[in-house]
């Protein structure tokens, strides 16, 4: 295969940024097909795209002898019946997060991926692949800051979409955090608890900013602060407390501003700024493998399982009044 034929499905800000990513960015990538459910958001997309087509029906873009892979970025509730799709299909699929919005459904696709024999799915956890996480997991594994015991992890946004809800919060923010610290620390998430004070004015209909304490295996505790209508601007921290140190993320700001008698530097207004370096790298890892025919280098469905059943515990946590909840993946 000398150029792997990608069809993407979803074309709102994460499908639409794939799209341009892999077309401008990722050699041995050809978007050829861009589903979306408006055909005409579809087709503005697609049209960024020399030769690429616009479908209004996701399954027909997987079935499309034009395909040979398929990027997942639509809705979190089509994920399970589009990955579902894609193996059945035999075409390997890249899935943004969350694998599925439900444990029961993320377990369905796991156990479908293992009857096509394994490594056809590849999760969207792409802060595995950022630069600055990169670089301060090596740290941690080099014992730079001694043995972990606190970690703090920030994730702050401008604003929430349109109808978030507590377990939106969760499933499709805090979740990154729920992959990221048991990949950092080499140590699973053992118990967990929610917690929030009284929700900024800015939220309706929700409780934003959330807090949640996780505790691994290691004996680390984590604070994950979620706010997704913090309003100043998209800002992503962590910060690894050690024995001997402590390591922690820079401000990715590339510029000082200098006016006014202020210095001051700026925030993105969402995620991908920050992360374009990120996405740009999982996007070429996964067509480089799939290209090869060699393992992808991604998180799995089983990554994605596993970080599906933290989000159910702390959601637990969260209806029970923020009590300690232990967490057990499930045999699968």
């Amino acid at each position: 295969m000398s150029g792997l034929r990608i069809g993407v499905v979803g074309a709102g800000n994460m499908g639409a940024d794939h799209v341009t990513t892999l077309h401008r960015h990722v050699s041995g990538a050809e978007v050829t097909v861009v589903a979306d459910i408006d055909k005409e958001r579809a087709a503005v997309v697609a049209g960024t795209v020399p030769g690429a087509r616009a479908v209004d029906d996701p399954y027909a873009a997987i079935a499309d002898a034009d395909v040979d892979a398929v990027v997942i970025a639509s809705h979190d509730s089509t994920h399970a019946d589009l990955c579902v799709a894609a193996l059945r299909a035999g075409k390997p699929a890249l899935c943004e997060k969350p694998l599925a919005p439900t444990l029961d459904e993320c377990v369905r696709v796991v156990q479908e991926e293992r009857r096509a024999g394994g490594g056809m799915v590849s999760l969207g956890f792409m802060r595995r692949f950022d630069p600055a996480y990169v670089e301060l997991k090596s740290a941690v594994s080099a014992g730079s800051c001694g043995a972990p015991l606190l970690v703090r992890c920030v994730s702050r946004g401008v604003s929430s979409a349109p109808g978030c809800t507590d377990e939106l919060s969760i499933t499709g923010s805090a979740i990154h955090e729920f992959d990221t610290v048991p990949w950092l620390l080499d140590s699973p998430v053992m118990e967990v608890s929610w917690h929030a004070p009284r929700p900024t004015a800015a939220a309706t209909g929700f409780r934003d900013p959330q807090l949640m304490l996780l505790r691994t295996a290691d004996g680390a505790l984590t604070t994950v602060e979620v706010f997704l209508n913090a309003g100043y601007g998209y800002d992503i921290r962590c910060e690894v407390v050690g024995e001997h140190g402590a390591l922690a993320l820079t401000d990715p700001a590339r510029i000082v501003a200098d006016s006014a008698r202020a210095r001051s530097t700026g925030y993105p207004a969402d995620w991908r700024p920050r992360f374009a370096d990120a996405y740009r790298l999982e996007l070429q890892a996964w067509t480089d493998a799939v290209l090869a025919g060699t393992p992808s280098p991604l998180a799995t469905t089983h990554d994605g399982l596993v970080a599906s059943v933290v989000a159910e515990a702390v959601i637990t946590s969260m209806r029970d009044g923020g009590t300690t909840v232990p967490v057990q993946v499930p045999e699968v």
